[in-house]
């Protein structure tokens, strides 16, 4: 592609390409990766230490098998659901970097995106996304329209421009291929508002800025196509160095497991150890009071030299048999469990959006239980709350309202059929207001000729009576197109004139001068002379700002305009107002106020101020039109979620690029703001010290119920944490203007600071670093950007599945979650700690309770069905009523049901229960015989009763525990019992035990004990025995200790016990005031773009 040489300043040259990473795992670091992440669970490296001591014949009390198959197992199936998932996300990435761009190497190829390589020349066509430096487009002065709402949230359309040099090849191939400039220009940053370098061409320099560099994640818009030539690629782009870091995410169950494994595995420190200590003392007293009488026929072996050798060796010994305080299957079981709950997100056809054919899908399956534990939500704006279309709503005319009123909800659409160019998209409910236009009424006539006036949008008509509108604004947009339909339509523009086509017939407008926007003055003028030689300047702006340029006589007018947007017609559906006012001037007044206006334009000092006090000059006594509504609408139930959200005590952050006013207007219109709270508090001080004065202003008077607007630059300094204290406190934050690196640095702020669960939700390529910064992070998906949903954990269509993925998904995988670890630590403390027991009566000999058969199966096989079918399928009440009483979702942000203090209830109750399983079959078979008068109480009679008492006793158990009942349930838990007495009879069935006798030792054990009322004594001594304290608790605790949530299960018992109610259908209060009357942007200085007729359509002579 020619000899061009791209350099990057205090960088080591390297060519890098334009593949992203968002897998974890590749063929080759997949099993060292996966082996070092899962060893890092404390439990697996616990056992991996357990099976070298199992190797260690002096110490051995149990086989080695005993620990490696099951290990084996958990690291296989945890292997196995990493791969699938890594797969997953590879596919997802793939589908992505299989787009292809045209790329320019002496003539045109078609490349993948991935295999873009720095110094590329590429070709770009509407629609499409880049990260280039601007060489030439299609439009005139090679400018190139763009949109960044990926990077910055922001809709509004931005223009960049080529320097001249480039532009003049346009799209001569042969001229681009020999292009041989050099780039000099800044590192990689993720600064998305600078950039810094220099084009040699030629023998001469060019300095390179921001405006004409077009980044990955913009996208072309109304632009034909432009060359650009590859600035940076892949990791280096400025979209991927504010992507932030992909972090291994673990939950805080995780974290938890964790840590109550170090309580039961720290040697001398916590119950194992001390356990094996004591026995280790037990063993040596033991040895030396009454061991020398069992020397003649038990003598030590030739290493043991003394009853401390002996007692050290014992300690490792029980160390083994001990080992089920830490189940070996916990792990296995928690993935499996969290699978499970994983496809019920992706086959929720309720998350199902069938006009995208999307489903929900969850791209992790590590994190379902962390989804019932938020208390954070930080949500993007644009895309993700609302859908980017403005819709012309409502207008008031001179006094006169028109619009749709909740009573004109079941007319028909307004036909718009007898006007040729109108846009068939647009919906109006209120005929009236085209009955008033087609009889001809001046002010409606005049107002609609002001909105297809006072506009910076650029027409284009590719096909005859099809307009497109290049619109800097979507609300720019709307405006102008309402004027298209209701008969003023905007044709064409030049430099120095406008075309509009009024009811049929077609007027030249003549522009004399365009009066810009700015954020200080709200509003913006057009400056014309009509085919009459009338000289008119029309305004729209705030309302705020207008009605204080408004002439006196049209107070009265005023005041009934402003009652349509301040008490009902408007507000109360909180849409994005402005007013229309226009003026007619004094021929010669405008030429002495144009010279004054050109003399402000080129002065060199002051300029801006002095361009000001002349607009101030004009824009005063002005006659009021009206006022017009537009509808930013926002995505399909986001009020209603919201409001659920927050009785859910979910606070909700929109962390968004966009401006201020907009961004208030959307969270009142969505109602994370409403009329209701104590107060609006905004910081938008731009150093530490007029922040700390703002904070401290509203400090004292600050109530949960209070709303805070931050600016990002108010986050630049170092009082982060104030601002987070501050932001804490109130019920709504709308955080403003924010890079994408910065709603990270908020989401990281709440996560290091608050330690509470936090989620993340966007859209676009500028979410991805808040959504890999958050515990969890939700994309979006079947938008125009894929970045945010290929980065998260759970992905789906529309905001409004939030409630469901939380309150339902979420809030069970917690509570089943919960449930399962209370019982699963409660089996195995009750499980092994009759081995503890046993030793006072088996002289301290490392002797074990139970066949080791039932040891090897106890967690593998008999006990894991049952809780798989708790964690699976349990319900403490349906999707119905979770979704009815959103304050459910409570004791999951208090993490109330599995934390070290259920986990030392857990812990007493298995001691208890050890205890009973121990001392009971012991009593009952004590100088006990049977019908023959032999003693039974030997051993393997003892073995058979102690481990089926267990057996029935945790069944039981987890019986009390299940609250739903389906078929799976049943036979996971009582198959499971049935399978142990089937298996019991084969183990222990004559010719097993003849054909390998030294593996299967209880030789006809199975039927002698089952026949034995003192075994069946035993049983339902040992489960009645056990699961009483659990049901006197469970019937108490409601009655003496009740919190929030048995009085609302109480309440869902009671109306379960009656017919049910209708749905209560909770209207959302609207607010009843104006939010940000200003519904209208565009970029600052367009207006003069407008006016130097470098947007002109006609194209440029081709030089010679």
């Amino acid at each position: 592609m020619g000899s061009f040489v791209l350099l990057i300043v205090l960088v080591f040259f390297y060519s890098q390409n334009n593949s992203i990473k968002t897998s974890k795992y590749n063929a080759f670091n997949f099993l060292p990766m996966n082996l070092f992440e899962q060893f890092q669970r404390l439990a697996n490296a616990y056992f991996l230490f357990l099976l070298f001591l199992q190797l260690i014949p002096q110490i051995a009390s149990l086989a080695w098998y005993t620990t490696v198959m099951p290990l084996m197992v958990v690291l296989s199936i945890t292997a196995v659901k990493d791969a699938i998932d890594d797969l997953a996300c590879w596919h997802s990435k793939l589908t992505f970097l299989q787009n292809s761009e045209n790329s320019l190497s002496y003539r045109m190829v078609t490349e993948k995106w991935m295999d873009i390589q720095v110094g590329d020349i590429i070709k770009l066509e509407n629609n499409q996304a880049a990260d280039i430096l601007l060489l030439s487009s299609s439009e005139p002065y090679s400018l190139t329209y763009i949109e960044t709402a990926e990077l910055d949230g922001e809709t509004n359309l931005k223009v960049k421009q080529a320097i001249s040099v480039t532009s003049e090849m346009e799209d001569n191939l042969k001229l681009l291929s020999a292009f041989d400039g050099e780039v000099r220009c800044e590192s990689p940053n993720n600064k998305l508002d600078r950039f810094t370098g220099v084009l040699t061409y030629r023998g001469e320099d060019y300095i390179l800025d921001h405006d004409r560099l077009i980044l990955r994640g913009c996208v072309i818009r109304n632009t034909d196509w432009c060359y650009g030539l590859v600035i940076f690629t892949g990791p280096d782009t400025k979209l991927m160095q504010n992507s932030g870091k992909s972090t291994f995410k673990r939950t805080h169950i995780d974290h938890l497991m964790n840590v109550l494994v170090l309580w039961v595995s720290i040697p001398l420190s916590l119950p194992q150890h001390c356990m094996c200590f004591i026995l280790a003392i037990g063993h040596c007293i033991w040895e030396n009071k009454k061991g020398y009488y069992f020397q003649d026929f038990l003598p030590w072996k030739e290493y043991v030299s003394s009853s401390v050798v002996s007692a050290t060796l014992i300690f490792w010994s029980y160390f083994i048999i001990l080992n089920t305080m830490v189940p070996i299957s916990l792990y296995v079981s928690v993935e499996i469990i969290r699978l499970g709950n994983s496809f019920y997100i992706n086959w929720d056809q309720k998350m199902f959006y069938e006009p995208k054919n999307t489903p929900a899908r969850a791209r992790t399956t590590t994190l379902n239980e962390e989804l019932g534990q938020v208390t954070y939500v930080f949500s993007d704006k644009t895309g993700t709350l609302t859908q980017n279309i403005m819709i012309f709503n409502k207008c008031s005319i001179n006094g006169k309202f028109y619009g749709m009123h909740i009573f004109l909800l079941s007319l028909k659409k307004v036909d718009f059929s007898y006007n040729k160019l109108a846009d068939p998209k647009f919906s109006f409910y209120d005929k009236t207001l085209v009955e008033a236009v087609k009889r001809g009424d001046r002010w409606v006539h005049l107002f609609f000729l002001s909105l297809s006036l006072c506009h910076t949008v650029i027409p284009e008509e590719k096909v005859e009576g099809e307009l497109v509108y290049q619109a800097q604004s979507p609300d720019e947009g709307a405006l102008v197109t309402a004027a298209r339909n209701f008969g003023f339509v905007f044709r064409s523009r030049t430099s120095e004139t406008i075309m509009v086509v009024e009811m049929g017939e077609t007027k030249i407008y003549q522009l004399l001068a365009i009066l810009d926007f700015s954020n200080v003055r709200k509003r913006m003028s057009v400056i014309v002379r009509t085919p009459e030689d009338r000289v008119m300047l029309f305004c729209k702006g705030a309302d705020t700002i207008l009605c204080q340029l408004l002439h006196p006589s049209c107070r009265s007018l005023k005041e009934v305009t402003m009652d349509h947007l301040d008490v009902s017609d408007f507000a109360s559906d909180g849409l994005r107002t402005l007013m229309v006012a226009y003026r007619e001037l004094d021929n010669a007044f405008f030429q002495n106020w144009s010279l004054k206006h050109n003399e402000a334009y080129l002065s060199l000092e002051d300029r801006e101020n002095k361009i000001s006090l002349v607009y101030e000059e004009i824009e005063k006594d002005l006659m009021l039109l009206g006022a017009t509504a537009i509808e930013d609408k926002l995505q399909d139930g986001v009020p209603e979620t919201i409001f659920t959200l927050n009785k859910a005590k979910i606070k909700v952050w929109v962390l968004t690029g966009d401006k201020q006013e907009t961004a208030v207007n959307i969270a009142y219109a969505c109602n994370i703001f409403h009329d209701e709270m104590d107060g609006i508090f905004i910081v938008e001080g731009k150093d530490n010290e007029t922040v700390q004065q703002e904070l401290r202003a509203f400090g004292g008077s600050l109530k949960y119920e209070c709303s805070l607007v931050l600016q990002a630059h108010a986050l630049e300094g170092n009082l982060q944490l104030d601002l987070l204290r501050t932001a804490c406190m109130c019920k709504g934050v709308i955080c403003c203007r924010m890079t994408p690196l910065q709603k990270a640095q908020v989401v990281e702020l709440v996560k290091r600071y608050k330690k509470v669960v936090t989620l993340a939700i966007g859209d676009g390529a500028n979410d991805v670093s808040m959504i890999k910064a958050a515990h969890i992070g939700v994309g979006i998906s079947g938008q125009e950007g894929m970045q945010a949903m290929l980065n998260s954990d759970y992905a789906f269509s529309q905001f409004h599945y939030l409630q469901r993925l939380l309150f339902i998904h979420g809030r069970w995988s917690y509570n089943r979650m919960c449930k399962f670890l209370s019982y699963f630590f409660y089996k195995n403390f009750a499980f092994t700690l009759v081995h503890f027991w046993y030793a006072f009566y088996s002289g301290f000999s490392a002797q074990t309770v139970y066949d080791t058969w039932f040891i090897t199966f106890y967690n593998l096989v008999y006990t894991s069905l049952p809780v798989l079918g708790l964690s699976l399928f349990d319900q403490d009440v349906n999707e119905t009523w979770s979704l009815r009483f959103p304050e459910l979702y409570e004791p999951g942000q208090h993490n109330l049901y599995f934390n070290k203090k259920e986990f030392v209830k857990c812990l007493v109750h298995g001691i208890y229960s050890s205890l009973v399983l121990f001392f009971i079959p012991m009593g009952a078979i004590y100088n006990s015989v049977r019908s023959d008068g032999k003693e039974i109480s030997d051993y393997q009679s003892f073995s058979v009763i102690v481990q089926t008492s267990l057996l029935c006793a945790v069944t039981a158990q987890i019986a009390l525990e299940t609250t739903y009942w389906t078929m799976i349930s049943h036979i996971f838990t009582w198959g499971s019992l049935g399978f142990y007495f089937c298996i019991l009879f084969f183990l222990y069935s004559d010719g097993l035990c003849l054909m390998f006798p030294n593996v299967f030792q209880f030789l006809g054990v199975a039927r002698n004990t089952l026949n034995l009322p003192q075994m069946w004594l035993s049983v339902i001594l040992s489960m009645v025995l056990c699961i009483l304290p659990v049901i006197g608790y469970q019937f108490l605790k409601p009655l003496f200790w009740p919190v929030s949530v048995d009085k609302i299960i109480d309440r869902i018992h009671h109306c379960m016990r009656h017919p049910l109610p209708p749905p209560i259908r909770t209207k959302l209060k609207h607010p009843s005031s104006r939010r940000s009357a200003y519904a209208f942007s565009h970029k600052q200085g367009f207006g003069a773009l407008i006016t130097s007729g470098k947007t002109l359509k006609t194209k440029l002579p081709k030089k010679k």
